[in-house]
């Protein structure tokens, strides 16, 4: 049986005493161990990276770029080996993958023009003789907690402008799919960065804890539930550490009447159910305006479901596969079962899915409900899984009141021809992304990623300026230089008591 290890600097290893299995989804069957770390592989990366981070902080950000633009090359280069693994242990599709890994690297495209990005502030003669500038620097060693729903891209979001900008970062994924996140580091040490600056831990809740508590973290990054980030972020604020928790969602889909009804269905389908609905910016909600736009709505939908091909993670054709674990897949289930025990219409049930050939795979077929509403647990709930719900709206207002009164507020979307609308609906809904007739509204890389309400804790969002302000503390510096004759100037001279 193969087992993922740690990457440590200088290749330190440890005895192992605690393994997780790792499975193949589509199969259902254990395809390696992961090592599960403690204390003792936490204290020994974190001497590896406080011995090297003074030299990479002094290192100038030109060279920190040209290792980015290195590992940018590598990633290219292996996008298809890195795509196969991943998606052998997430379970979703080589095309979708593919995906993953992309919208991570070009996070790392954007931190290849780190220089731009940490050019301070400055004022000549803000006072007599006195100039005033400011520069940032990095924090010393930061971590990032990754989920197991995009074990590249998360992990590529989180380390690259923490590297970039002068950190050494130890990363922990997800105990579910770790491989990737292994290879990415060696590609790290490939691309020319020295041992320490990247490391990756392996483990689970005694991993977590034991970074949030170690006090030589500065900063820690963390994606997953919305009531672990909670966890996560009250944690380590105590413990003095600067966080951000990103976390669940519930992500509406506004659909209006003047809609292109054909291409909203074709987007709802691809944001529901792609990727299994594992992602914290699927559109699991969708919310006709009227009853008229309500029934075209669910006829579309229901026969776009009938052509939907769900398959193994290497099947070209197949448009999603099969959720993580049967732990989850059951977790799915049982939210389709709350559905319908609290009265909502069960129109399309992807329970007890076989694909033959792989009857022992996680797979949940496509499911839509109808007539779901607001006091319902389903509804106010994170599902995870292939679960599309219609809630129904009377006219605009009620439709905009859905996403903004939510518990969560990640992203939100509206469909709709008429340009007063969309732009009323984006400026008064209560959420932190919105797409107009974009169904999954992440931003670019050299923008930032982040949820409002219960969907994030901490006061900056992912990558773009907001990562690099995240990821350094800023120095001002006043000065002045005196003319020779030693009395200066008083013009500049704060009061003092004396």
């Amino acid at each position: 049986m193969r087992r993922i290890d740690h990457i440590l600097s200088g290749g330190a290893s440890f005895a192992v005493t605690r393994t997780s299995d790792v499975f193949n989804p589509s199969t259902g069957q254990v395809q390696a161990t992961v090592a599960l770390g403690d204390q003792a592989v936490l204290d020994a990366a974190i001497a590896n990276a406080q011995a090297v981070q003074p030299q990479w902080a002094a290192t100038n950000p030109q060279r920190r770029a040209r290792v980015m633009f290195r590992f940018k090359e590598l990633i290219e280069q292996n996008m298809q080996v890195l795509a196969e693994m991943l998606a052998s242990e997430h379970g979703k599709v080589v095309d979708d993958a593919k995906g993953d890994i992309q919208r991570g690297l070009e996070v790392v495209e954007y931190c290849c023009g780190i220089p731009q990005a940490l050019k301070g502030e400055y004022t000549h003669g803000a006072g007599p003789g006195i100039d005033v500038y400011s520069m940032r620097q990095p924090l010393g060693v930061g971590a990032g907690i990754t989920p197991f729903n995009f074990p590249a891209m998360i992990p590529l979001w989180m380390m690259s402008p923490a590297i970039a900008v002068g950190n050494c970062f130890i990363l922990k994924p997800s105990e579910r799919d770790p491989s990737v996140p292994n290879r990415l580091a060696e590609l790290f040490l490939e691309a020319g960065a020295p041992e320490g600056v990247l490391q990756v831990v392996h483990g689970d809740k005694v991993m977590v804890d034991a970074i949030l508590d170690h006090p030589a973290i500065s900063a820690v990054s963390f994606v997953g539930s919305s009531d672990i980030a909670h966890y996560v972020y009250n944690r380590g604020v105590a413990a003095g550490k600067r966080v951000q928790a990103m976390g669940g969602a519930k992500n509406h889909g506004i659909i209006m009447p003047d809609a292109d009804m054909d291409q909203t269905v074709n987007d709802l389908v691809g944001a529901a159910f792609g990727s299994a609905g594992e992602r914290c910016m699927a559109l699991p909600v969708a919310v006709p305006v009227g009853d008229e736009t309500a029934e075209i709505l669910r006829e579309k939908l229901v026969a776009a479901m009938d052509k939907l091909k769900v398959g193994i993670s290497t099947d070209p054709e197949a448009q999603y596969g099969p959720v993580v674990t049967a732990v989850h897949k059951q977790k799915v289930e049982n939210w389709i079962q709350t559905g319908v025990d609290e009265g909502a219409e069960l129109v399309v049930d992807g329970r007890g899915f076989k694909l033959q050939g792989y009857e022992d795979g996680f797979f949940v077929g496509p499911s839509l409900f109808d007539h779901v509403t607001t006091d319902m647990t389903a509804y106010k709930e994170e599902i995870f899984g292939p679960v599309l719900q219609i809630v129904r709206a009377r006219n605009f207002e009620e439709a905009l009141a859905l996403p903004t009164r939510h518990q969560y507020g990640n992203g939100v979307a509206i469909f709709t021809r008429n340009g007063h609308a969309a732009r009323e609906f984006a400026s008064r809904v209560q959420v932190g992304m919105v797409g107009i007739n974009v169904p999954i509204p992440v931003p670019v890389s050299y923008h930032s990623f982040g949820g409002w309400k219960r969907s994030g804790f901490g006061d900056h969002n992912q990558y773009g300026m907001e990562g690099v302000r995240f990821w350094t503390k800023t120095k001002l510096v006043t000065q002045r230089w005196p003319d020779g004759g030693g009395t200066g100037d008083s013009a500049f001279i704060i009061p003092t008591m004396g």
